[in-house]
């Protein structure tokens, strides 16, 4: 795995929390186990069908690494492993709609593409433009499956 030259110089808790999610492939691959719950290594790949195995094995040893997503094998032949959101990496998922949200107001979702993820066409961007609906009890958007209340 690449090794840095220099340490990161993290001088601010924003960019020490980019550091979480920024890249590529992390924020589809936390929303993705959000969805899900439980997803098997190949069902990501399909998922994200442009992702080379190299990449997508090192960017879920990352995730494991920060303690966002935990590695369940299962003691069958042939093995089985499945990878899931930690609390932690659920915990995250709140700011995550929010950038979400707050992207919408700027961009135009209405017209997604074909080729885009199906959580994502799911999306509260897409359901409520991104308006300030939210649940009263966790300030999520109105389709909150945190705490499974719709707002009124």
């Amino acid at each position: 795995m690449y090794q840095p030259k220099l340490p990161k110089d993290l001088r601010c808790p924003l960019e020490f929390a980019l550091e979480f999610f920024s890249g590529r492939w992390k924020s589809r691959i936390l929303c993705l186990l959000y969805s899900e719950n439980s997803v098997r290594y190949n069902d990501i790949k399909k998922a994200l069908d442009s992702v080379s195995d190299t990449v997508l094995a090192n960017t879920l040893k990352e995730l494991i690494g920060h303690g966002l997503i935990e590695r369940h094998q299962f003691p069958e032949i042939p093995p089985r492993v499945e990878y899931s959101l930690t609390e932690k990496g659920r915990s995250l998922v709140p700011f995550l709609r929010n950038i979400c949200r707050w992207s919408g107001q700027y961009h135009d979702f209405e017209q997604l593409s074909e080729d885009a993820l199906a959580h994502c066409k799911n999306c509260v961007i897409s359901k409520y433009h991104a308006t300030d609906r939210s649940c009263d009890e966790c300030s999520q958007p109105a389709t909150c499956n945190s705490c499974d209340q719709a707002s009124s």
